[in-house]
């Protein structure tokens, strides 16, 4: 590369060197005086440094130093120079000469770095017009990638999306592109290549590496590279925000939907039910009956009380999954809202032993209805993941401001692995799929619930194994305060 660049620098001042020999011989054949010579020459100096670069201007300031001190100054055809104050002038004009010449070169390299700045911010700025103006639903893909490479010429342009692990490369790179790219990625270092025109950018948002760009062909690395990278950040950013945007649009869309099924599976469900209810009663007292068919009529306005009930909780738990629970508080005797979830899923679950530890009456501000539910929700996972004539055991105890109640039972340890996942929505463990059937929204309902009350619902650590149990706590207020509406 040194050898090319002293090679363009002369063929640069070969024009002037032939300037500077008619020069010479002109004002050698008219006998003008050194001073006169001097002035010619250091003219010349002055217009190749506005053309030419700093080794060119150099190169004719030394060859008019040569002229003038071999045909100008005695002893003429030789460059020895016979009185001193000769030699000082010599001197000063080989001096003024290479000081002009390096001012203007600096002067001229930093008008044309300018100019240079000019021309890629343009570049730039056009470029960031056309990424913006991208459709919102554009993917991360070549159609990011393209731009990038039209506008300032590149040879090759790789996308490394770190989210997906996806290479998106446009053009041929010389010296493979796309993986140095990713080992710049992985590694979370820049990359940068001179000989080869290669820089590799990270991409980086919030202290997180989110891919890598990088470009080959490049012409000025330091000074394009980074505002590039920059600029390749902020659209993929506001293409992963616009896609968010809209998953939200469509999740509100689809909670809109399903709120109006629910009233319109709620008015489906119940109107038929009231109805098969009333003519259950109807039949009872339309005449006298045998044993048998009132043991049918009672069969039949039980089972649709019960599924009236089922598909009221059902409702009640879906909405709850889609809205913000907003509790409506009255002081509660929990020992007894306790005592009739046992009593009831008694009932339900007749092959289970389920009980309540005996106590006194404490008087809590709770939204009856809500923990019920809350509570229902753990007794009825209690009852399916647990075996036939297992023990379900419920108590109830203050700590300080807090009330917890325990609910345990003899079913298998949860895998530690899934302790963490247990409260999320719609999950459901590997050993529960198989144990039975269930929507996986019981636990998420329950912590809601308990989060509504201002409390919390944990499942405690077990390190014996021997069952498994959920505490629900919830805080004791002062007497004072007023609760519902």
């Amino acid at each position: 590369m040194g050898w090319r660049r002293i090679l363009r620098s002369a063929l640069r001042a070969l024009p002037a060197s032939i300037v500077v020999g008619l020069v010479t011989f002109i004002c050698y054949g008219l006998h003008l005086s050194f001073s006169t010579v001097s002035f010619f020459y250091l003219i010349l100096v002055v217009l190749q440094s506005l053309i030419g670069d700093f080794l060119s201007s150099a190169i004719v300031s030394i060859l008019s130093f040569l002229c003038l001190d071999y045909f100008f100054l005695p002893p003429f055809f030789s460059l020895r120079v016979s009185d001193a104050s000769d030699t000082l002038a010599l001197i000063s004009f080989l001096i003024a000469g290479l000081v002009i010449t390096r001012l203007t070169s600096r002067a001229h390299e930093a008008a044309e770095s300018e100019e240079h700045q000019r021309k890629e911010m343009t570049r730039l700025y056009e470029l960031t017009r056309q990424l913006l103006a991208l459709k919102p639903s554009v993917a991360i893909n070549l159609e990011l990638v393209k731009p990038f490479r039209a506008h300032f010429g590149l040879r090759a342009v790789c996308l490394f999306d770190a989210a997906t692990a996806t290479l998106h490369t446009e053009g041929d790179s010389l010296n493979h592109l796309a993986e140095i790219t990713r080992e710049a990625c992985i590694s979370e270092h820049d990359f940068q290549d001179r000989s080869s025109q290669v820089a590799v950018r990270l991409l980086r948002v919030g202290g997180r590496t989110s891919g890598a760009i990088g470009f080959e062909g490049l012409r000025n690395l330091e000074l394009t590279a980074g505002p590039l990278a920059a600029l390749a950040t902020i659209v993929i950013e506001r293409c992963h925000a616009l896609e968010q945007a809209s998953h939200a649009a469509a999740a509100t869309e689809a909670e809109v939907f399903r709120g109006a099924m629910l009233d319109a599976l709620a008015h489906e469900f119940k109107t038929p039910l009231a109805t098969i209810i009333m003519a259950a009663g109807g039949v009872r007292e339309a005449g006298p009956l045998g044993r048998e068919q009132l043991e049918l009529a009672d069969t039949v306005e039980e089972e649709a009380s019960r599924l009236g009930e089922l598909t009221t909780r059902l409702l009640r738990l879906a909405r709850l999954d889609r809205e913000e629970v907003k509790p409506q508080m009255e002081f509660t005797d929990i020992r007894n809202l306790v005592d009739s979830v046992v009593e009831q899923y008694s009932r339900r679950w007749p092959e289970r032993k389920l009980s309540l530890i005996p106590g006194d009456r404490i008087d809590v501000p709770v939204d009856r209805e809500l923990l019920w539910l809350g509570l229902g929700q753990l007794v009825d996972n209690a009852c399916k993941y647990s075996q036939p004539c297992s023990d379900i055991t419920l108590s109830i105890e203050e700590v300080r401001n807090t009330l917890a109640i325990r609910v345990w039972n003899g079913g298998n340890a949860i895998p530690p692995d899934q302790r963490a996942r247990i409260f999320e929505r719609f999950y459901r463990g590997s050993d529960a799929q198989r144990a039975a059937p269930g929507s996986g929204l019981g636990l998420y309902v329950a912590r809601k619930i308990a989060a509504a009350h201002g409390g919390t619902l944990q499942l405690e650590d077990n390190p014996t194994g021997d069952g498994v149990a959920f505490r629900l706590m919830i805080p004791r207020s002062d007497n004072e305060r007023t609760y519902g509406t």
